[in-house]
């Protein structure tokens, strides 16, 4: 019997376009991240941002190490997000500064371990929490591409960067096996109760993202993914400030220009609701998947529901070669977003994975 909440491929937003093919992650060195902060340093406070470059090693176990080094709690040092492992990424931490320790911002700035280095610090007044980013830039290597993947990659991103890329979630949001979201479902069902509260989040937050998914892969397939319709659920792109159309032709005049993107759901008891043939749109897909609206409660806190703009506009995206045989990507997305919305239209090849 066919998993209901089986994980559903996305349609490609350049579909009608050759891809340059490829392969990423040959070496970590070919896969760049870092982190775009959300404010500035101060320069005075209680805690130190501490920023590091790291490669073969995740977030948290950075975090350890350099508490350890430092002299703090690992509980105690913040960070924005995680970073990927299989890559090489910058971002920042922040340590409490104790009482009588003027020379912690030398040793923070020398701090280096197995995989990652310090490249500076300074002071700030508060701890750094998640979300506490703008987003990421990348620079991307994708090698064993032929001859006529620069053109095809070049005419690729003008439509990306004229059109935008389906802020899409990758396939490890849904685990090896792809059932993270059935164990979402189940837990709202209370056919399943993981004891682990990180499963437990991470089941749910996964059934989310395949009925976001789904919604999104409906807007592409009916040729809405530019377009406002009747009730939608629209968000401002400067501000995040949401509001729901009773204009479809003015409104789709503001999403042509980038002022505002249509937001899909990420369900839950609290969503910010969509009315009309929007909502309509919204419930078809939680009935086909068997998902009951009323048992959104029984996710608690973890299932309260938000909006997430089926559209986003990658910043500086730009393409050039860097060799015989590969291209460089580099281009910059909001905190929230997945390079492989960018890859996958580009490549047209093999899922390279989800990275934010």
């Amino acid at each position: 019997m066919t998993d209901p909440l089986a994980p559903r491929a996305v349609t490609l937003l350049t579909a009608h376009l050759a891809g340059a093919g490829g392969s990423v992650r040959v070496s970590e060195e070919d896969f760049r991240v870092e982190e775009l902060p959300l404010y500035e340093t101060s320069g005075a406070g209680d805690h130190l941002y501490v920023t590091v470059e790291k490669r073969g090693r995740t977030t948290p176990e950075v975090a350890g190490e350099l508490a350890a080094t430092l002299g703090a709690r690992q509980r105690d040092v913040g960070y924005a997000g995680l970073k990927d492992k299989r890559a090489v990424t910058v971002q920042r931490f922040s340590v409490p500064v104790p009482p009588r320790s003027p020379d912690l911002p030398q040793r923070a700035s020398a701090a280096a371990g197995p995989g990652w280095r310090a490249l500076g610090s300074a002071l700030h007044g508060n701890k750094l929490r998640p979300g506490h980013l703008r987003g990421n830039s990348f620079h991307i290597v994708v090698r064993g591409v032929g001859p006529p993947a620069l053109e095809r990659a070049e005419r690729i991103c003008a439509e990306l960067r004229a059109r935008g890329a389906a802020n899409l979630f990758g396939p490890q949001r849904f685990g090896q096996r792809g059932d993270n979201a059935a164990l979402g479902a189940a837990i709202l069902r209370r056919d399943a109760a993981p004891r682990d509260r990180f499963l437990r989040r991470l089941a749910l937050s996964a059934l989310q993202a395949e009925l976001f998914n789904r919604c999104l892969a409906a807007r592409l397939h009916d040729r809405l993914f530019e377009r406002a319709i009747i009730g939608d659920v629209l968000r401002r792109r400067q501000t995040g400030g949401l509001f729901v159309s009773e204009d479809a032709v003015e409104d789709t005049e503001r999403v042509e220009s980038g002022e505002v993107d249509p937001a899909g759901p990420l369900p839950g008891h609290s969503l910010y609701a969509a009315r009309g043939e929007a909502l309509e749109r919204e419930q078809a897909v939680l009935d086909e998947a068997g998902v009951d609206p009323r048992s959104f409660a029984v996710g608690g806190g973890e299932m309260e529901g938000s909006r997430r703009p089926y559209r986003v506009a990658p910043e500086e995206l730009r393409v050039e070669p860097a060799g015989p045989d590969a291209l460089l990507l580099t281009f910059a997305l909001p905190k929230g977003s997945y390079a492989l919305s960018v890859l996958r239209e580009v490549m047209k090849s093999d899922a390279p994975g989800e990275v934010e």
